[in-house]
């Protein structure tokens, strides 16, 4: 890692206008880090620190490479990326070509900061109800978005193990906090029970059976993970998982988020689409791993994570786009 001026690293994070990259800004500016806020678009509330507009889908590797120098940073989190609302073909510069141009970046550097990546649980695909993904697990993705995010983990963990890149990959659960993305099934629901809320109505919400499971984890203790996996360490593994190590329904999440907001609801079940059936397999992360390499574990219940989702929705009924 690149020799910092201060005691504390000097830090760039991409894609922290998104959702996981807003609190990462908060959380790192509250422990008095130099930030550096690298992306598309500038937002129009302020971030913490400094701001620069860089297209890495279609800039080239030197402009950033450039950037990062210019700002001596020490490391880079990488929180950008995409999935909702992109095609196929968008979705591949958005999470693989933008992955080849920060390597190739961070390549052309004499002294490159280290990096930590924040994949997904959907590089594993689903597993047989019971099981526990660990990063030992074959990754079989179903999903377009997990098949481009595997490409860009492996071509990471590529690079830490062939030229000794100072990296680490996060692959990251369901990521449950305040902020959700409005397009999340989560947002969804909370941005009606909001509005029911502010009009003095009862919600009327139309739910699925909702039975999938999977491993929804809390966005601070996310952003913990993240933070602890800044510094430097030579024997810890290239890819880490963060969840919460339980799988839970979706179903669950939403009768939480009902039950924190207090709004009066009535739920119309409506039946699953022709064809599916009983949910047969789930996900679940093993995250032991990381609790080895860097001391961290999850704190925090799906409970206060819908609490702070709801008191976010309830406030101002708006959310940024995911940025992972």
């Amino acid at each position: 890692m690149a020799a910092s001026s201060s005691a504390l690293p000097r830090i760039a994070v991409l894609g922290g206008t998104g959702f996981i990259g807003r609190t990462i800004l908060a959380t790192l500016a509250e422990r008095g880090h130099h930030l550096l806020t690298i992306a598309r678009k500038e937002p129009a509330d302020a971030l913490p620190g400094e701001f620069a507009r860089l297209d890495l889908t279609v800039d080239p590797p030197a402009a950033l490479a450039a950037l990062l120098a210019e700002h001596r940073i020490d490391v880079v989190v990488n929180a950008a990326g995409g999935m909702w609302g992109l095609t196929d073909e968008q979705m591949v510069g958005a999470n693989v070509g933008m992955v080849t141009r920060l390597l190739e970046a961070l390549r052309s550097m004499p002294a490159p900061p280290r990096l930590v990546h924040l994949g997904t649980v959907h590089e594993y695909g689903l597993c047989p109800i019971g099981v526990s993904l660990s990063e030992d697990s074959a990754p079989n993705p179903s999903m377009v978005y997990g098949k481009l995010k595997l490409q860009a983990t492996e071509l990471i963990a590529t690079a830490v193990r062939e030229e000794g890149l100072d990296a680490v990959v996060l692959r990251l659960g369901n990521v449950v906090g305040a902020g959700q993305p409005s397009h999340s099934l989560l947002g969804v629901m909370a941005g009606k029970l909001a509005a029911a809320r502010a009009a003095g109505t009862t919600a009327e919400l139309a739910l699925q059976p909702l039975t999938a499971q999977r491993d929804f984890v809390d966005l601070q203790d996310t952003v913990d993970a993240i933070v602890a996996a800044i510094p430097s360490d030579p024997k810890a593994p290239a890819v880490l998982n963060v969840g919460l190590g339980r799988a839970s329904s979706a179903r669950e999440l939403v009768e939480l988020l009902i039950e924190v907001s207090g709004v009066p609801t009535e739920v119309t079940e409506v039946p699953a689409p022709d064809g599916t059936g009983p949910e047969t397999e789930w996900q679940q992360l093993d995250v032991t791993a990381i609790e080895q390499a860097f001391g961290w574990t999850p704190r925090r219940s799906l409970r206060e994570a819908v609490r702070t989702l709801w008191e976010h929705a309830a406030k101002d009924g708006s959310s940024p786009d995911a940025g992972r």
